[in-house]
């Protein structure tokens, strides 16, 4: 089977840590993804400009994993182990994954999207227009998810960080970066082994930092339910 992609994602997500493991839960998070030419964009998106969301069908990229493991252990059951299959982890026999994200603009040969899931550069293997009325199903059974512990989190921004946000915004073209990042540390990017230990007498380090577009967001979990964003790095350039 020889799969060529037909683009590359331009995403808000440099790295994967930090990155959304599902679409839609920030909302507003953007990518790009323009197609080759030699497809013929200007012929092969015509009538997609109707569409809301669209499927991207993709390659996960970076996954590394050389061995196949039948159960793994998703963040969001703490750690508890669980059939592959009945997961969305990007560490499967084939490394193909599907994000349904918004579609909301088509700039001759490039999509813009929003709601994204994916970190930058990844390789997108297809799109499908997302057709509610045959796709959505509302009485759908969700299993081990609908069980899975919630939590409401809060997020503070220190005075200076919140300097920077304000010259942020306003050099930006992208709206509501703050809610973007507030939603995005909501979901809780540290990874399982430093959950359950905020406060000073934590044997782990609590400082932590995650990448949106340019910037480093460094942020620390006060509790499990509140977040504090110690600081902001822009480029120099851009400050």
């Amino acid at each position: 089977m020889d799969l060529t992609p037909i683009g590359f994602l331009k995403s808000c997500y440099p790295d994967k840590f930090g990155t959304p493991r599902q679409p839609g839960l920030v909302s507003g998070a953007r990518a790009e993804l323009k197609l080759r030419s030699d497809l013929q964009p200007e012929l092969a998106l015509q009538g997609l400009e109707g569409f809301s969301h669209l499927w991207l069908i993709f390659a996960f990229h970076k996954n590394q994993s050389a061995r196949y493991h039948a159960k793994v252990h998703p963040p969001r059951l703490g750690g508890e182990p669980i059939g592959l299959f009945a997961t969305r982890t990007p560490h499967r026999p084939n490394p193909i994954g599907l994000s349904l994200v918004e579609l909301v603009e088509i700039q001759k040969d490039t999509l813009i999207l929003e709601g994204i899931d994916l970190i930058d550069g990844t390789p997108i293997l297809d799109i499908k227009p997302y057709l509610p009325e045959v796709e959505s199903k509302p009485l759908a059974r969700t299993g081990w998810t609908s069980e899975a512990a919630q939590s409401e989190r809060r997020v503070e921004f220190s005075l200076s960080s919140l300097e920077v946000l304000k010259s942020w915004q306003a050099q930006s073209t992208v709206s509501g970066i703050q809610e973007q990042i507030e939603a995005l540390l909501k979901l809780d990017p540290r990874p399982l082994v430093y959950r359950g230990f905020e406060g000073s007498k934590s044997p782990y380090r609590q400082d932590h930092r995650v990448r949106f577009y340019d910037s480093d967001i460094h942020f620390e979990f006060l509790s499990p339910d509140l977040i504090s964003v110690m600081a902001i790095q822009r480029p120099a350039s851009l400050k």
